[in-house]
């Protein structure tokens, strides 16, 4: 296992993180995985309090006692951003007792995905004013924020300067948040990349034709290489259900040297493959299109459409096309049904895509069963 700064936290975190999801079977479950990782050289583990009962399995595995002493691991809970400092006391304290814990190591905004919830941020007297007691008294050593949200919220959140570091989605198939990454670099935040096997692809059960394009390596190994290969990265997250899971990620643990000229060929294939495949139909993901007067998400609906149709990664774009109008401000927009055909995108876009077509396709393709969160 690698470890990397976790930017101005100067926690020194393991390049991949236990994230906590998934413990669905029980605490006997959430022991034996927890104690794997920890055996594998996981030093951080990360829950939230909208995790089930993550945060109480947590603190029961702590109370019984780990192989690492406490002071050598780094635990993460994360708290969603309220419009007042009361109910973000009373979370904290919540937290801190069912962790079971007098101090937690890192405490992230959760979903801090909407302009609103960067509003109570930011208000004197609100959500941040319990949190800045709870680092003043010492049951909080860092915080940070989680984030679905769009770039310019994520931007605008870490420009606020309140932040130590940042937990964002950025994979080898979603570069938009690439700008956010840099200005986390730049100023010394740690970053977290969340679920880079899951919504980074649906990785770990990549489509034949996928798997052909990037020999010789696997979909999942090049994408924790294009992540790991990045030094401006600290960790990814890993979320199994048992410890089985850990095995096929933790593969790639000590993969953080630079890109090697094999590897890069291989992104470049995949680029060129893209290309090629959609040919006048590809959307390159600037936005322009945005907004949209449906509040259809255009740019991530073609970008699963891209996926869905380039490397036939069909069940990913209905895995996340089945998000729309199911997930709120997790997954935010409607889904690509609702054109109207009124052309207001279309002047605006570089590529001169006919982008109802392309909406309509994308729906034909990828719409079923409805998804949500697992956590609702």
């Amino acid at each position: 296992m690698q470890y990397r700064r976790f930017g101005k936290t100067n926690l020194c975190l393991s390049v991949f993180s236990l994230g906590t999801m998934r413990y669905l079977a029980g605490f006997e479950n959430a022991q034996q995985t927890i104690e794997q990782a920890l055996a594998l050289g996981i030093n951080h583990i990360e829950t939230a309090r909208g995790y089930g009962k993550s945060e109480e399995y947590l603190g029961g595995v702590l109370k019984a006692g780990l192989s690492v002493p406490r002071t050598r691991l780094h635990i993460t809970t994360k708290i969603s951003p309220t419009n007042d400092a009361d109910t973000m006391r009373r979370c904290i304290n919540e937290s801190l007792e069912k962790l079971q814990l007098d101090y937690l190591d890192c405490l992230g905004i959760h979903g801090l995905n909407t302009w609103q919830h960067l509003e109570w941020v930011q208000a004197k007297g609100g959500c941040m004013q319990a949190v800045q007691e709870a680092v003043a008294d010492g049951r909080v050593r860092h915080v940070g924020f989680s984030t679905h949200g769009s770039l310019e919220i994520i931007l605008a959140a870490i420009n606020t300067d309140f932040f130590e570091f940042v937990n964002l989605h950025y994979y080898y198939f979603f570069q938009r948040n690439a700008p956010a990454i840099q200005l986390a670099a730049e100023k010394d935040m740690g970053v977290f990349i969340i679920s880079p096997a899951d919504k980074g692809g649906l990785l770990y059960a990549p489509p034949q034709s996928l798997k052909d394009l990037c020999q010789p390596f696997s979909p999942l190994e090049l994408n924790y290489r294009f992540l790991l290969s990045d030094k401006r990265i600290a960790t990814l997250s890993v979320g199994p259900a048992n410890p089985h899971e850990l095995i096929e990620p933790l593969r790639f643990a000590n993969s953080n040297r630079e890109l090697t000229s094999e590897e890069i060929c291989t992104f470049k294939r995949l680029e060129n493959h893209q290309k090629a495949t959609l040919e006048i139909n590809q959307c390159s993901q600037c936005y322009a299109c945005l907004p949209c007067p449906e509040n259809i998400n255009i740019p991530e609906v073609l970008r699963l459409r891209n996926l869905a149709v380039a490397y036939d990664m069909t069940d990913y774009g209905k895995y996340r096309y089945g998000m729309f109008e199911n997930a709120g401000h997790w997954f935010p927009g409607m889904k690509a049904n609702h054109c109207t055909e009124c052309g207001d995108c279309l002047p605006r876009c570089p590529e001169n895509l006919n982008i109802p077509a392309l909406l309509e396709d994308t729906h034909e393709r990828l719409n079923g069963k409805a998804g949500r969160r697992l956590w609702g």
